[in-house]
């Protein structure tokens, strides 16, 4: 995601006279100058005092809400419609909004998780900025509970929980990738670890996502599930532009594209984007799509099979091994 850039120690700090200079206020919230003059005339909001040279400075207050906009607009809302209302209706909308990748759909109930003492140890880790103690409490849970359950039932979870802690502001994105960071090495250090299959199952997938999609963890997920199936996967990280996703995907031989969507994207572009992918790829090729989009599952298209829970890999990839 688009996140504003955490505070530095370049940051300057308040003016003596009260508040942030317009040029703090950009590098704390992310938005331009140029934006927040344009808001102030036609929304009335922010609303900056002036110091004794004319010039704006902006109170803690605006900033931070400023800051929970910033971050609805990563989201994809328009500023006619968030620019303005207070903190309590931010946080709102805010909660609403939380991006949901393709692995963190489980059945696990995350409210109860999250009242888990594991869930609860593993988020004051992160919170107190200890990336040691987080990253030995999640190897040894992934090596006390297996792979298959730590993702779906631990780390599917867990990942919601820090993303609807960042949209509630209580974490900050430093933190959010603290998490990232850390959760990525356990997972990618457990796929390694897995035995090689002797001979190849199938299917070989290529996992990416499509421009503007830049969660990468929902994808890293689904490759330990589908490793442990036996199947061979081929990750090009994130924002693959469509045209090379098919030629990935015949330059590798891929049985399978596999694509995740959050709910940031509109429901027309998703659908147009699985069209012209589905066109671009052989008609062998099979497409699998999960994530928190509602499109994926509410317009089904033809050729296209849509996952809503990290349940539903193990009987896709029986399907199509029976199929082969």
């Amino acid at each position: 995601m688009n996140s504003p850039t955490p505070p530095t120690a370049l940051t300057p700090p308040a003016s003596s006279e009260g508040g942030l200079p317009i040029a703090a206020v950009e590098r704390e919230t992310g938005l331009g100058k140029d934006a927040l003059r344009v808001w102030e005339r036609r929304y009335g909001f922010p609303t900056p005092a002036r110091d004794s040279s004319g010039d704006r400075l902006y109170s803690a207050d605006q900033v931070q809400q400023l800051k929970l906009i910033s971050r609805l607009l990563d989201f994809g809302l328009r500023p006619g419609k968030v620019v303005g209302l207070d903190q309590a209706a931010l946080q709102a909308l805010l909660t609403q909004h939380v991006p949901v990748s393709v692995a963190n759909l489980s059945k696990t109930d995350t409210d109860s998780a999250a009242a888990d003492p594991v869930m609860g140890e593993l988020l004051h880790a992160i919170g107190a900025h200890d990336p040691r103690a987080l990253r030995h409490s999640l190897s040894h849970a992934q090596l006390r509970m297996g792979l298959a359950p730590f993702v779906t039932d631990l780390v599917a979870p867990l990942t919601t929980a820090v993303g609807e802690a960042w949209a509630q502001g209580r974490f900050e994105v430093f933190e959010e990738h603290l998490y990232t960071e850390v959760i990525t090495g356990v997972l990618r250090h457990a796929i390694a670890s897995l035995a090689p299959q002797p001979v190849p199952q199938g299917p070989k997938v290529l996992l990416t996502t499509v421009p503007q999609e830049q969660h990468s963890l929902g994808l890293l997920m689904v490759e330990a599930l589908l490793a442990l199936e036996g199947c061979t996967c081929v990750s090009l990280g994130t924002q693959t532009p469509l045209t090379d996703i098919a030629q990935a995907a015949l330059a590798h031989r891929a049985d399978v594209v596999a694509l995740s969507f959050s709910n940031l994207h509109k429901a027309a572009v998703v659908q147009t984007s699985l069209r012209e992918l589905r066109a671009q790829l052989p008609a062998a090729t099979a497409l699998w799509v999960g994530g928190a989009c509602t499109a994926l599952y509410q317009w089904p298209l033809a050729g296209v099979s849509a996952v809503p829970h990290l349940s539903g890999l193990q009987p896709l990839v029986a399907q199509w091994r029976h199929a082969h």
